[in-house]
């Protein structure tokens, strides 16, 4: 199962950006494992013994792991495992210099010389840009020097122009990598910004709606009403339409101006929501409050409500069942809706998809003392959409 708030990780693109990544450089380990794998057995009189096996456990070992962290829910471990692989790789690299054999030459070099652009990737996933660039430099610096040393007489060449190749051709991908994790942080933070902008006007829109209903009723009703009455006087047509008038500004009043429900208008504001849309929707009230609850508490979860049992008519399967159910309590004010439909997973749920993100969760959260969560997975596992609030000093 995926919950929405609980996974929101799942929805944002920098956060699967980051998973990409991690895997694209999981499987670069993979193929350097099988590729230099030889070499490094084929070198062990290099160095003592020991080191080649514990660099082969360790630098390809966090490597690997950072394939399995991205298909954990939480990608601060991609972030974790992606330090340890460079703080691995780097580690290899300078201990090199201790355990090499000095009076040893090899033409071939150091195998670890191979893929340092493969531990600044590791580092440009899990680094602030500039220790990721810190690391190259040291890495390929002394991995340079390791070929360079180590191949000795038997074949010399221009040492600066080696280095700085490496570090050109390495610096490329990490710099690639770390300015399409910026732009997927800007592009969230985008998507985020709309979603409260929406938010905000479709508030301001629904004031509006209000604000046009009351100045109608003035216009229409009681400034007509006035009029009639100066030009008319007391008669039965002033009559009526002075009664009329007066039962248009009571229901404005109750609609707009309430500033509190008892429970029993609460329990029927949430039933009426769900059964305007759903007429065959199961409803289970389950009241422990005597107080009643503020009015914009119970139109917004109203509104929600509303919206979650539509978007369920609409994507749960026509055999879909529903059911809802309603707690109250002297401080909170819990409705869940559950249906047995097909399901979805929130991750696959388009950015500029607003039904839930702003409809359900962002009304919810605009709320003080709100909140929602949505549960789904496919696979005809159904749905679960859970709307709280909670009273606060």
């Amino acid at each position: 199962m995926t919950t929405t708030d609980e996974a929101t990780n799942d929805h944002r693109s920098s956060d699967r950006l980051l998973r990409t990544i991690a895997r694209f450089v999981s499987a670069g380990y993979l193929i350097y494992l099988a590729i230099v794998l030889p070499e490094f057995i084929r070198t062990t009189f290099v160095t003592s013994s020991w080191w080649t096996s514990l660099t082969l456990i360790t630098v390809f070992g966090t490597g690997l792991s950072m394939g399995v962290a991205s298909l954990a829910r939480d990608t601060r471990w991609i972030r974790i495992t992606g330090a340890l692989a460079t703080i691995a790789f780097l580690a290899a690299a300078l201990s090199w210099w201790f355990v090499w054999d000095s009076s040893v030459t090899d033409p071939n070099g150091v195998p670890l010389a191979t893929f340092p652009g493969l531990a600044g990737l590791a580092a440009a996933a899990s680094l602030p840009a500039w220790l990721a660039f810190a690391q190259l430099v040291v890495a390929v610096v002394s991995v340079q020097l390791s070929i360079n040393i180590l191949r000795g007489p038997l074949l010399e060449g221009p040492l600066f122009a080696d280095i700085l190749f490496a570090l050109m051709f390495c610096s490329i991908f990490v710099a690639a990598t770390l300015g399409v994790r910026r732009t997927a942080r800007i592009l969230d933070d985008t998507i985020e910004s709309t979603h409260r902008q929406a938010a905000t006007a479709a508030a301001m829109s629904a004031r509006t709606v209000e604000r046009e209903r009351f100045d109608a009723l003035i216009h229409d009703g009681v400034l007509s009403s006035l009029l009639a009455v100066a030009r008319q006087g007391r008669t039965d047509g002033v009559i009526r339409q002075t009664q009329l008038t007066l039962a248009q500004l009571d229901s404005l009043r109750d609609n707009s101006t309430t500033t509190s429900f008892d429970v029993p208008e609460t329990i029927a504001q949430l039933r009426s929501a769900a059964t305007n849309v759903d007429e065959d929707i199961d409803v289970t009230v389950e009241s422990r409050s005597t107080t009643g609850f503020p009015a914009d508490v119970v139109r917004t979860i109203s509104a929600a409500l509303a919206e979650a049992v539509r978007n369920s008519v609409e994507h749960a399967g026509p055999t879909a069942a529903r059911s809802t159910t309603i707690v109250l309590t002297e401080t909170t004010l819990d409705v869940t809706l559950t249906d047995d439909g097909l399901g979805f997973d929130p991750a696959d749920v388009a950015p500029h998809r607003m039904g839930i993100a702003v409809s359900i969760l962002g009304r919810m959260r605009s709320l003080h003392g709100g909140s929602a969560q949505v549960v789904s997975a496919r696979g005809g596992a159904g749905t679960v959409v859970e709307l709280r609030w909670t009273a606060r000093s």
